[in-house]
């Protein structure tokens, strides 16, 4: 069992270091799990569970994303910068807790 799960946390790391490179640029979940899909042979309904759990823990980071999209569908790096360190900061310090 170990080593399945191991790398079954693994494949998920994965998915999600690849959804965080679809954040930064700019794209929509929708866009995310068909680019996954296309160009690393990742299920789109793998990708969007690892997207909605990624949404659930960062909730501010998520709403102030939309926002932002929704606003005039591109966000400047720096937001998104910002955003992806706020993101990767709440991780670390949850990460104590695992």
């Amino acid at each position: 069992m170990g080593e399945s799960s191991n790398s079954s946390a693994a494949y998920i790391h994965m998915v999600q270091h690849l959804i965080e490179k679809c954040l930064i640029f700019h794209m929509s979940k929708e866009e995310c799990m068909d680019a996954l899909s296309k160009h690393a042979n990742i299920k789109p309904v793998i990708t969007s569970t690892v997207w909605n759990e990624l949404e659930k823990e960062n909730k501010e980071f998520f709403e102030g994303y939309a926002k932002v999209k929704s606003k005039d569908d591109r966000m400047s790096e720096e937001e998104t910068s910002q955003m992806i360190q706020k993101m990767i900061s709440d991780s670390s310090k949850g990460a104590g807790n695992e």
